[in-house]
């Protein structure tokens, strides 16, 4: 929770003096987004005394500031940009435990920023499907053009509605005449669409609210008339791979689920996994074929869950699904430290 404590004061949430930089971001439209950036915990212990010195709390200059000069001069600095569900702030819930899980892999080189979307938090403004977008478009825009972090040196990060976030930004990117391919996404607890989601969501896991409509297919589309944002993963996904394919573009995806996801259903990150399967195989896959590929393939992991994996030439994606950790508590798993690790590391062998 955030209530009662100042975003302004980063070490109120369990941060070193200046780990974080509160600052903001110009939306494409003129908004203001709220942000912070994180410093791993290794480059911080080797700058400690100068960062220490500085003055802590949101920061109008962020070019002034030590822990940014740290991110943009250094060659081998990678980022994360982190886009969080549809609640709270950048402090709420397991995000910080998230933080740390996301740079723990190289803790002298894997920053992490992150921000609220308009309408959350300190950003202020109304949220849309198309207005997070757009939010989230100008952060990555900012990374590169004013942190000069190049996109071969930055994963996209989502969870629950961030996973759609990034897959919409990751498809911008790559669908423009030159094509923008970041180093990689890795998605947690995504869903197909908001049609499916609401389909299928239940209170506590158990109470259904509109699950017993699907059986009634028109009074269901009626309902999702009512729906103003559509947040059509499943098929960005299949358009963000189809055009990397068709590039010849290098691309990594990661999926990670948990089995006891109250919020999201698991079954969604495998409506998403088929459709960029199917759009990975240039003559398509049928839904029990790829059922029957994971009976021969899939890599049984015990407790810890299972793994399959699809790869062509350009491309990766692994479906990782975890026997446990809700919709928030998987967000601090290992499972995230080795999933950012992979693609840095496919990027650069010496990160590994």
């Amino acid at each position: 929770m955030t209530w009662f404590k100042d975003l302004n004061v980063p070490e109120s949430f369990g941060f070193l003096r200046n780990q974080v930089t509160p600052f903001s971001i110009k939306s494409a439209d003129g908004g203001t987004l709220y942000a912070w950036h994180i410093l791993p915990i290794g480059l911080y212990q080797q700058h400690e005394s100068d960062l220490v010195a500085e003055p802590s709390g949101f920061v109008s200059d962020i070019n002034s500031r030590t822990a940014f000069k740290l991110l943009r001069t250094d060659p081998d600095a990678r980022l994360v940009i982190h886009m969080h569900g549809a609640a709270g702030t950048v402090a709420s819930g397991y995000r910080v435990p998230n933080y740390r899980a996301l740079s723990a892999g190289q803790p002298r080189q894997i920053h992490v920023l992150t921000f609220d979307y308009r309408g959350f938090g300190h950003s202020r403004g109304t949220p849309s499907e198309r207005g997070l977008i757009l939010d989230a478009i100008s952060v990555v825009e900012w990374a590169m053009a004013h942190a000069g972090i190049p996109p071969s040196r930055i994963l996209i990060f989502g969870q629950s509605i961030g996973t759609a976030v990034g897959l919409a930004v990751s498809e911008h990117f790559a669908l423009q005449s030159t094509p923008v391919l970041f180093a990689g996404a890795v998605l947690v607890a995504p869903f197909a669409d908001v049609a499916t989601l609401v389909a299928t969501y239940r209170v506590a896991g158990s109470i259904p609210i509109l699950s017993p409509l699907a059986r009634f297919p028109r009074v269901f589309r009626y309902l999702s008339t009512f729906i103003h944002d559509d947040w059509l993963s499943k098929d960005r996904i299949a358009r963000y791979i189809r055009a990397n394919e068709e590039n010849g573009e290098k691309y990594w995806l990661t999926l990670i689920h948990a089995e006891d996801d109250w919020d999201i259903p698991w079954h969604h990150t495998e409506i998403i996994f088929w459709n960029a399967v199917n759009a990975m195989v240039a003559q398509g896959i049928g839904y029990e074929e790829l059922d029957q590929k994971k009976i021969e393939s899939k890599i049984d992991l015990g407790a810890a869950g299972s793994l399959m994996k699809w790869q062509t030439e350009n491309g990766i994606i692994r479906e990782e699904v975890l026997k446990t950790g809700l919709h928030d508590v998987i967000m601090g798993n290992p499972v995230v430290t080795m999933a950012v690790m992979r693609i840095f590391a496919a990027t650069n062998p010496t990160l590994g």
